[in-house]
């Protein structure tokens, strides 16, 4: 069996200093314009990192897994806020 890639953690820089996509520096916090395709990064990150703590909680790394779950929980706070923040949409009633 041949190893295949470096799985979810490879790709998320572990050790490094991961960045998310909802990251706006402080300067910039409140101006930032929310369209479907930030929110559409942002799941698709989100699914990466879960794999990625996945992945680190399987091979007994739950400690390396601390980063990606502050990052994760901070996503979460973010599409929750921008959710809160929605009003909600006008819904068709199918006959």
């Amino acid at each position: 069996m041949g190893g295949g890639g470096g799985g979810a953690a490879g790709r998320l820089r572990p050790g490094g200093s991961a960045m998310s996509v909802a990251f706006v520096p402080e300067g910039q916090r409140g101006k930032a314009e929310v369209n479907q395709d930030t929110l559409q990064r942002l799941l698709e990150e989100n699914d990466q990192l879960i794999r990625c703590i996945v992945e680190y909680q399987n091979k007994g790394r739950a400690t390396d897994c601390v980063q990606y779950q502050h990052i994760l929980h901070r996503n979460l706070i973010y599409l929750a806020t921008i959710a809160d923040g929605t009003p909600p949409s006008t819904q068709k009633t199918v006959d």
